[in-house]
């Protein structure tokens, strides 16, 4: 049930994102999820061949709630790399229109 509520929250906080740049709103709703799952399932992965042939921690791989707990936090600070990054690059197309009325019949043209 707590992921619901994570599911939502991260979707509507990219989905929030996107309205204010004027971008596809569902599309990075969507995408912020399956990325929070794309890592989380790496992050799952990496764990796995790190504990069988590298260190032998011998981890509880029966054990979800454990492993969901260790890759909630990789996952949520990906998401804020991303929500970073985007937000960056979209501060940055934004293009400022010039009010041009008030400066009929100035002088002074730039």
């Amino acid at each position: 049930m707590l992921g619901l509520f994570l599911i939502y929250f991260i979707g509507k906080k990219f989905y929030d994102l996107a309205d204010t740049y004027e971008q596809n709103k569902w599309l990075y709703a969507i995408i912020s999820v399956v990325f929070y799952y794309a890592v989380g399932f790496v992050f799952g992965v990496v764990l796995f061949v790190l504990d069988f042939y590298v260190f032998g921690w011998n981890l509880d791989w029966e054990n979800n709630f454990g492993v969901n707990l260790l890759g909630l936090p990789i996952g949520l600070l990906a998401l804020w790399v991303l929500y970073m990054i985007l937000e960056s690059r979209w501060k940055k197309r934004i293009v400022l229109v010039k009010d041009e009325i008030k400066n009929i019949g100035n002088d002074n043209l730039e």
